[in-house]
């Protein structure tokens, strides 16, 4: 089923474009969408739009570049990761959400009670070996994973969860671009009867946005 008839995602609906319709739709359809999309198009505010709407609680994974630096930076574990969760906090507000009541962490425990969204480096699942289930799991910037993180995450997953893996293929911060897993698993995913690969190309902050993300290098 796509995205419920009569539901306004958050009055996004009657302003998605056909690029976002399928987006979303895909996330209401499949198990798997992969978004392939450039800065301010949309995808992490309707990715989790549609979470809430799904109602499953919300584990959002993030790639710090530099993760090895993040133990020598001031302040506390949740301080240094902050700047990693913009994204997420803007796309909690846009739908009405307040991020310090939903966001749980282990400094902010009273969120359990009232929230229903997690958030994790990806460093976290792998040492806590945590598995996925009844979740929706947004795993955002993805084009700075390695094809080893993106297995190491994908490989616990079970199928009650619904999966956005997003990211874009121009805007990859690894060294070395070429260890980026995301173009490897749009390709290795596409043709799955429950996964979608949708691309969203316009960018909503505005003609000097839009115009500096068509430099080509």
């Amino acid at each position: 089923m796509p995205l419920p008839t009569n539901n306004l995602l958050f009055g996004f609906e009657p302003k998605l474009t056909d690029e976002q319709r399928r987006y979303v739709d895909s996330i209401f359809d499949n198990q798997l969408t992969i978004v392939n999309a450039r800065s301010g198009t949309g995808k992490t505010t309707l990715g989790v739009a549609c979470a809430k709407i799904i109602g499953k609680p919300l584990v959002y994974v993030f790639s710090p570049v530099e993760e090895k630096k993040m133990g020598f930076r001031p302040g506390t574990q949740a301080e240094k990761e902050s700047e990693y969760l913009t994204p997420l906090k803007d796309a909690l507000l846009e739908i009405g959400e307040v991020p310090e009541k939903v966001v749980y962490n282990e400094e902010n425990t009273e969120a359990l009670k009232a929230g229903h969204v997690w958030v994790y480096p990806m460093s976290h699942i792998f040492a806590r070996g945590i598995n996925l289930k009844d979740k929706t799991v947004i795993l955002a910037e993805s084009q700075n994973y390695t094809r080893g993180d993106m297995k190491k995450i994908l490989t616990r997953i079970h199928d009650s969860c619904t999966v956005i893996i997003e990211g874009h293929t121009g805007q990859c911060d690894l060294p070395d671009e070429s260890k980026s897993g995301f173009a490897p698993y749009i390709e290795h995913f596409r043709g799955q009867p429950y996964c979608e690969v949708v691309e969203l190309n316009v960018n909503f902050r505005g003609k000097l946005a839009q115009h500096a993300d068509n430099l080509s290098w």
